[in-house]
C-alpha cells in the first residue's frame, strides 16, 4: 500500500490552500465575515495538502520500530522516509542527523543538554525565548541588540575573540526575527563562529516557512524549527545537524527506543547501551503523524517553489508596509531599518492606542486575528520600544485600560496561505480605527481587552 492523495496531483498555485480559509465568524457590530488569520508567526494554518496526506495515512497507523505487522512496518517506513524528506528539505550533509522533537523549544533544549562540558554559549538578546532561555548558567554571554547586520557580525566577532580558545563554544541565532521579520546574516555569523572555533545553531522557526534553508550553504552546524509554523498541524519539531555532540550526550529522555540493549547486573543494577543514531534522543512512541505532517509540508513548499512563494509574500509585505506608512500614528518596529530584507512578520505600535485594545477591535469589529504583547521576545521588544530590556513583563498585554499606553506591540504576520483580501482588509481596518476610533466599548479582563457585553 502506498499513501497518496488527490491533493498531490493538483497544480499548486502561489497562494497555497490552507485549512480555515472559508471559516466565518460573528462581528460584535452584527453580521459575519470570513476570518482573516494574520498570526502566522505564532501558528500557521495547516496546508490542505498536509491534512489530506495525514487523513490518507491515518487508517494505516501503527506502532513505529516495534512491530512485525504490516501496518507497523508501513508506519516505520513512513517515519524514516519523513526523516529523509526533512534532510533533503534542509539540504543536510551526508553525516548529519535529523532528530524529531516536539517543537523548536524542545529542539534547542535538547541541544542545550548535549553541550560538552565547559561549552560557552553566545546568544543575542534579540532571540525568541525558545533560543534565549535554554542556556541558563554562567557559561552564557548575552549580546546586545545590533542595529545593522554588519554590527551583528562585528559584535559576535568581538565576543568570540575574548573567549577561552581551548574549550567548545556555541552561537545561537535566529534566521528571521519573530518580532520584526528581518532576516539575519546567518552565513556571515556562521563564518565568524567557525573562524573562532565555535559552532552555530540556527533557530529557523520563522525562516523555514518563508525561505529555503540550506545547512550546507549557510554552513550552520544545527537547524531547529517547528512543524506548527511550517503549515503542519501537529506538535512536532526538528533538530538537524552534526551528530557528534548528540551521539556523545546522555539521551534527552531515557526509555524505550533510545536504548539498544538493557541488561541486569549481578549486583542487581541495570546496564544500558544507548543508540548512537537519532533514536538516542527519540525515546518513547514517536509522533508519527506529526512527523509525517512535517514531511508533507516540506514537500508541498518545495513543489510550490520558494521563488514563487517569496515573490508573492514580498507583494503582501509591500502592501502592509505601504498602508501603515500612510498612518502617521503608526510606528513600525525595526532593528535594521526599512530597507532590510524580511519575511511576512511586522510589529508596530500606534500613538494613543493600547495595543491590546487595538488588537481586540481588529478581531471583534473586522474579523482579523493578530497578536499583541511581547511575543515571547521580551528583551527585544523592550529595546525596540525604548525601555529597559531587563524590565520584567508577562506574555500578552499588561494591565492597561483601553486608550492607555501599554508597553507592548501589535504583530501582523502572514505567509503562503494568506489571501490578498486579508491584508487589504487589515490595512483598511487600521486606517479606519485610527481615524474614527472603535465602534464598540471594551473592558479589561484578566489583563486583556475584550468587547464589553
Amino acid at each position: 500500500m502506498s499513501v497518496s492523495t488527490a491533493a498531490a496531483d493538483q497544480t499548486i498555485c502561489a497562494q497555497l490552500p490552507v485549512l480555515g480559509r472559508d471559516v466565518t465568524i460573528p462581528l460584535v457590530t452584527g453580521g459575519e465575515v470570513t476570518y482573516a488569520a494574520l498570526d502566522y508567526a505564532a501558528s500557521a494554518p495547516a496546508l490542505q495538502r498536509v491534512w489530506d496526506d495525514v487523513a490518507a495515512y491515518a487508517p494505516y497507523y501503527g506502532s513505529v520500530h516495534r512491530g512485525a505487522g504490516y501496518l507497523s512496518q508501513l508506519s516505520t517506513d513512513l517515519f524514516e522516509n519523513s526523516r529523509a524528506t526533512v534532510a533533503e528539505f534542509l539540504d543536510c550533509r551526508a553525516d548529519d542527523q535529523v532528530v524529531f522533537t516536539r517543537s523548536t523549544t524542545d529542539s534547542l533544549n535538547l541541544l542545550a543538554g548535549a553541550l560538552p562540558a565547559g561549552c560557552q554559549v553566545f546568544v543575542f538578546e534579540t532571540e525568541h525565548h525558545a533560543s534565549l532561555l535554554p542556556w541558563r548558567d554562567e557559561r552564557v554571554t548575552y549580546l546586545n541588540a545590533p542595529r545593522t547586520p554588519q554590527e551583528a557580525v562585528a559584535t559576535l566577532e568581538g565576543a568570540l575573540a575574548g573567549r577561552d580558545p581551548h574549550g567548545p563554544a556555541l552561537v545561537c541565532v535566529t534566521g528571521a526575527s519573530n518580532v520584526t521579520g528581518e532576516l539575519w546574516p546567518v552565513r556571515e555569523l556562521a563564518a565568524a563562529a567557525h573562524a573562532h572555533g565555535a559552532r552555530i545553531v540556527l533557530d529557523a522557526a520563522q525562516l523555514a516557512p518563508h525561505h529555503p534553508v540550506s545547512v550546507r550553504d549557510l554552513d550552520v552546524d544545527w537547524v531547529a524549527f517547528s512543524g506548527h509554523k511550517l503549515y503542519a498541524p501537529f506538535g512536532s519539531g526538528v533538530l538537524a545537524g552534526r551528530s557528534d555532540w548528540l551521539r556523545e550526550a546522555e539521551p534527552y529522555l531515557a526509555g524505550g527506543g533510545a536504548s539498544r540493549k538493557v541488561s541486569r547486573r549481578t549486583d542487581g543494577g541495570v546496564d544500558v547501551e544507548w543508540h548512537e543514531s537519532a533514536a538516542r534522543h527519540e525515546a518513547g512512541s514517536p509522533n508519527v503523524i506529526g512527523v509525517y505532517s512535517i514531511a508533507s509540508a516540506c514537500k508541498a513548499l518545495t513543489e510550490a517553489g520558494f521563488d514563487t512563494l517569496v515573490a508573492r509574500e514580498q507583494q503582501l509585505i509591500e502592501t502592509v508596509r505601504a498602508g501603515l506608512a500612510e498612518v502617521p500614528e503608526v510606528r513600525v518596529l525595526s532593528l535594521f531599518g526599512d530597507d532590510a530584507p524580511r519575511v511576512g512578520v511586522i510589529s508596530f505600535v500606534i500613538e494613543g492606542w493600547n495595543s491590546s485594545h487595538f488588537a481586540a477591535a481588529l478581531s471583534a469589529e473586522y474579523g482579523i486575528g493578530v497578536r499583541d504583547g511581547l511575543f515571547c521576545a521580551h528583551p527585544l521588544v523592550r529595546t525596540l520600544l525604548g525601555s529597559d530590556p531587563q524590565t520584567q513583563g508577562e506574555c500578552g498585554a499588561p494591565e492597561a485600560a483601553p486608550g492607555e499606553k501599554s508597553l507592548n506591540a501589535i504583530r501582523v504576520s502572514f505567509g503562503a496561505g494568506t489571501p490578498d483580501e486579508h491584508v487589504e482588509r487589515f490595512v483598511r481596518a487600521v486606517k479606519e480605527l485610527v481615524r474614527d476610533g472603535a465602534k464598540w466599548n471594551y473592558r479589561t479582563e484578566d489583563g486583556r481587552c475584550v468587547p464589553a457585553v
